[in-house]
């Protein structure tokens, strides 16, 4: 059972005292599960809520999607587990990141289901199961090429011919480039995992992620398992964002003066003024997720890069001047007309204006890590309609 899901909820700071503010579509999160659900087909589709649902809290993502169908989950660690079984219970929740002898008492109370990746964790959770006169349910997760987590394929070839009679309950594994649908690796996964189902018949299987959806291979697997496009964003590189964003991230404007032509800004004096510059400063910083790589000058990156990140305000797109620093950035707001930016106003960081992958682009870096860095000074209001899906 899941509770009565208000229509709007605020957390985090108080409003009147912080300098930032999110704001979570939750409708749009569910539209995106949906989409993914659709494009998945016949295969049923999970949701991946690691690192507190990408940021966004597990209390408040977890019972939206619930309501609109999702019954699997996928986490990191058994902690996020239980958060999930704490807000629905009767979901399934798989734990991908590995299996220690000292969490098994956890997962005979918690019905949370580990993702075994190695002979040695494969050994362990079958002597723990030993003496129960009904073993618990695992899956097995195989490497196809990732070079990370998983069996290697011959491990896992062998061991199911060795284990009829203690099988896991879902095949897996991850695949490490189909976000580039050019990409050579993406074919030998597929063709590798296909083969590997063949040698676990009667078990259910899951391979695609957010971009292995719409993967022109997208075939062969019982459980899709989405991250990020659920968030809002990309699953592909290079093509049009089918997905609604989710997150708006805005900052609040602290101060607005007047910086003269030939003068430095911020830090290093690394922004030099090329005209008389009104500057914005915002309460916003890398203490708050923003990263510092995202500054208009002064870090490496910007060697590499022409500009930094830039703010969305009154219809206008604002560039970052000078450093990001802990608690503060600063926007070059001189083509805004008078008054279009004043103080206690709030500057879009990504959100519908400035799209989440251009925004983590800028700081040479991708819409994960944008996502899942956000800090606990933001106000946060979670929308949602309340109806039926």
């Amino acid at each position: 059972m899941i509770a009565k899901i208000p229509r709007i909820t605020t957390t985090g700071a108080d409003p009147r005292l912080a300098g930032g503010r999110l704001t979570i579509d939750l409708d749009a999160l569910v539209s995106n599960w949906l989409l993914l659900a659709e494009k998945s087909k016949p295969a049923r589709t999970a949701a991946v809520v690691k690192a507190d649902a990408y940021g966004l809290g597990i209390v408040h993502v977890v019972p939206v999607l619930w309501k609109a169908g999702c019954r699997t989950f996928f986490v990191a660690v058994a902690e996020e587990g239980l958060r999930v079984k704490a807000v629905a219970p009767d979901a399934q929740v798989f734990v991908l990141n590995g299996f220690f002898a000292e969490a098994f008492p956890v997962y005979e109370q918690s019905d949370l289901i580990p993702v075994l990746g190695s002979l040695r964790e494969l050994a362990s959770w079958k002597e723990l199961n030993a003496g129960r006169a009904e073993k618990l349910p695992y899956a097995l997760h195989v490497d196809t090429g990732m070079n990370r987590l998983g069996l290697t394929v011959t491990e896992a070839v062998r061991f199911a011919g060795e284990a009829a009679d203690d099988r896991p309950i879902l095949l897996i594994t991850h695949l490490a480039t189909a976000d580039d649908q050019n990409h050579a690796l993406s074919p030998r996964q597929f063709e590798s995992f296909q083969k590997l189902r063949a040698n676990f018949s009667g078990i259910e299987s899951s391979i695609a992620n957010s971009p292995g959806i719409f993967h022109s291979l997208n075939t062969g697997y019982e459980l899709s398992r989405p991250g990020v496009a659920m968030y809002g964003g990309e699953p592909l590189s290079g093509i049009a964002n089918p997905m609604r964003p989710v997150v708006t991230a805005e900052a609040r404007i602290i101060q607005v003066r007047m910086g003269l032509k030939g003068e430095t800004a911020g830090y290093g004096a690394t922004a030099t003024l090329s005209r008389d510059t009104r500057i914005a400063i915002c309460s916003i910083g890398y203490a708050d997720g923003y990263l510092r790589s995202a500054s208009g000058s002064g870090v490496p990156l910007r060697q590499t890069l022409n500009s930094g990140g830039i703010g969305f305000i009154a219809g206008k797109k604002v560039p970052v001047i000078g450093r990001v620093t802990m608690d503060m950035t600063s926007f070059d707001i001189s083509d805004l007309d008078e008054g279009d930016a004043r103080e206690g106003d709030y500057i879009e960081l990504f959100g519908t204006n400035i799209s989440l992958d251009d925004a983590a682009r800028a700081a040479g870096t991708i819409g994960y890590e944008l996502l899942t860095s956000l800090g606990n000074r933001y106000h946060r209001r979670y929308l949602y309609s309340g109806n039926e899906i």
